[in-house]
């Protein structure tokens, strides 16, 4: 038998991008089934509103890479203001809009806090987890 040294512990994935990233591919979700109801509706060409919502699923799944890099939550606020957009073409989504936009605020707040006070814990307490 051999005894290895037990691994070192993972290092912790940063809250921040964990929550935006969720907030972001959810809301890319809800954007595609926001599509399709504006696809139902008829309130504008169905090209019309297929690329609309297309690209900006698109958009919201690519920016859900791009959070934590520079620019990109600031690039997740304006995605906020673009889907609260399409309200004109789906009153609803100025709701769901803005419930995501919530969303996308208190991801912001909650996840650094999060990443403060892990960054604090981990100075108090440098052995950490392999110390013990």
């Amino acid at each position: 038998m051999s005894t290895q040294p037990p691994a070192p512990p993972r290092p912790k994935r940063p809250a921040k991008p964990q929550f935006t990233q969720a907030t972001l591919l959810l809301e890319a979700f809800v954007v595609f089934f926001g599509t399709l109801v504006a696809y139902g509706l008829r309130v504008a060409p169905p090209a019309t509103v297929w690329t609309l919502g297309g690209v900006t699923c698109a958009v919201l799944v690519l920016l859900s890479g791009y959070v934590g890099r520079p620019g990109g939550y600031l690039a997740g606020t304006f995605a906020q203001v673009a889907v609260l957009g399409f309200g004109v073409l789906v009153p609803m989504m100025f709701v769901v809009g803005g419930v995501f936009a919530v969303m996308w605020l208190v991801a912001l707040r909650l996840g650094g806090r999060i990443d403060r006070e892990r960054a604090e814990w981990d100075a108090a307490h440098p052995q950490g987890v392999a110390g013990t």
